[in-house]
């Protein structure tokens, strides 16, 4: 499966010009469904299974969903290609690590990916960049209406959309924003602000959602239930109780330490860029601490000479299955930490 093209560029939700960029990197709406007069993944053997895959293609196919799908069976793809997806946020872990009949389609732009055989049957994904919930719950709307006028999804006129996880089962909605808040963890604040979070019974996550550790001072911040609330009512209540707090705790912190510890904040954003500049050996972990904090100085006017889409890019191309990807060998820790390194000193050079 030639999978070439996701290497040379990122998609469209991680284009830098979304609404509230500076701290909302993007917007996902997730739909769980799953299909009527079929066993759900769990109960289901491979032969169910890979008939649930055959039917859900027929479907794809023949129906305009997002204009032109590409769509990828898992068994066709390497356990690399497979960490590529993951990488870009096109398929969960599940999905990469589970063997058997399942399939992602997605859209050229990455906006839409659609999963067959997750935990659920479907797993309907709308990324869109900066914060986007509203219009991405829209978009991914029409999907799911086109694709309920060719299957009947499993539904309950009690308790909504069946699906395999309760905590699913109502709306099967979970909507999540990427948020960046280095200045609140640098003024110690963060931890009042994610436990306020958690109160509101919002899951707080890493970049790879769930059973991620946040690193490089990225969240992920998603609804924990879909039962006993509308989808309106979810979106608004993340947006208007969580998402737009944060982003003004985030930019009170950054005038803080702007205005009363310049120093210190232009030492750790400029060390950053040193580092990355000339290192020759970089971790995965540490370039997207390191890139946090470049990509912090470019919105507090640092730089002149970095592009936010070159830090975008490399958030996605330093990760370890790009990286071997790009570098055309399968490499070790120590391999790819020098690579790493080569590679973003070459991209910060010519980033101006």
């Amino acid at each position: 499966m030639d999978l070439s093209g996701l290497y040379q560029r990122v998609g469209a939700w991680l284009d830098e010009t979304g609404p509230v960029n500076d701290i909302v990197i993007s917007s996902r709406v997730r739909l769980a469904r799953n299909l009527a007069g079929f066993f759900f993944c769990g109960q289901a053997d491979e032969a169910q299974q890979r008939q649930v895959l055959e039917f859900v293609r027929e479907k794809l196919t023949a129906t305009d969903v997002q204009g032109s799908l590409w769509y990828v069976p898992m068994e066709q793809v390497t356990a690399l290609q497979r960490q590529v997806l993951t990488e870009r946020h096109l398929i969960s872990r599940e999905l990469a690590e589970t063997g058997g009949p399942r399939a992602v389609a997605l859209t050229p732009d990455e906006s839409l990916a659609v999963m067959v055989n997750e935990e659920d049957h479907l797993r309907i994904q709308m990324m869109a960049n900066g914060l986007q919930l509203r219009e991405t719950y829209e978009r991914i709307c029409r999907v799911d209406e086109q694709l309920e006028g060719q299957v009947e999804y499993a539904f309950s006129a009690e308790y909504g959309y069946l699906t395999a996880c309760p905590t699913n089962t109502g709306t099967g909605m979970r909507v999540s924003v990427m948020l960046h808040l280095p200045a609140l963890k640098m003024t110690g604040e963060i931890e009042k602000v994610l436990r306020a979070a958690k109160d509101l019974r919002l899951a707080v996550r890493g970049l790879y959602g769930e059973g991620s550790e946040p690193v490089g001072d990225f969240y992920q911040l998603s609804n924990q239930t879909a039962l006993g609330k509308t989808e309106e009512q979810i979106i608004d209540d993340l947006t208007r109780h969580a998402v737009e707090p944060m982003v003004e705790y985030e930019r009170r912190a950054r005038k803080k330490l702007s205005e009363g510890k310049a120093t210190a904040l232009d030492d750790k954003i400029f060390r950053a860029k040193g580092i990355l500049s000339h290192a020759r050996m970089v971790s995965s972990e540490e370039a997207l601490y390191l890139l946090s904090y470049i990509r912090l100085g470019i919105h507090l006017g640092r730089f002149r000479d970095v592009r936010m889409s070159t830090v975008n890019r490399l958030f996605l191309t330093a990760q370890p299955a790009h990286l071997q990807t790009l570098f055309g060998e399968d490499l070790d820790a120590g391999g790819r930490d020098r690579a790493r390194a080569d590679y973003i000193r070459r991209e910060l050079a010519g980033a101006a």
